[in-house]
């Protein structure tokens, strides 16, 4: 029998930054879904045109605030990170001189 395994540490930011990014995968699926609920919604009832309309347009506009919600600090985190990289791949100050 296997021993068990050690529980993955991440660390807080790495996680967070993760689930930032899937819920940023998942935004396009969810809005597909909620764009086909009108058609779901004409079977049993007869709904105005007009109330569909604003329905898309208001579901845009949240997709919209959404997407730019999850961008902010994922592009924040995503810079960190760059940056990090830069560090470590650039040579020491000491090291370059004679």
């Amino acid at each position: 029998m296997k021993p068990p395994r050690a529980p993955l540490f991440l660390q807080r930011e790495t996680y967070r930054r993760r689930r930032i990014m899937d819920a940023a995968r998942i935004l396009p699926v969810v809005g597909f879904v909620l764009i086909l609920l009108p058609v779901l919604w004409t079977r049993g009832r007869a709904l105005s045109t007009a109330s569909e309309a604003v329905y898309l347009f208001v579901l845009w506009l949240v997709l919209i605030l959404a997407a730019a919600a999850l961008s902010r600090p994922l592009r924040a985190a995503l810079k960190r990170d760059a940056e990090a990289a830069e560090r470590r791949a650039s040579p020491a100050p000491d090291e370059g001189a004679p």
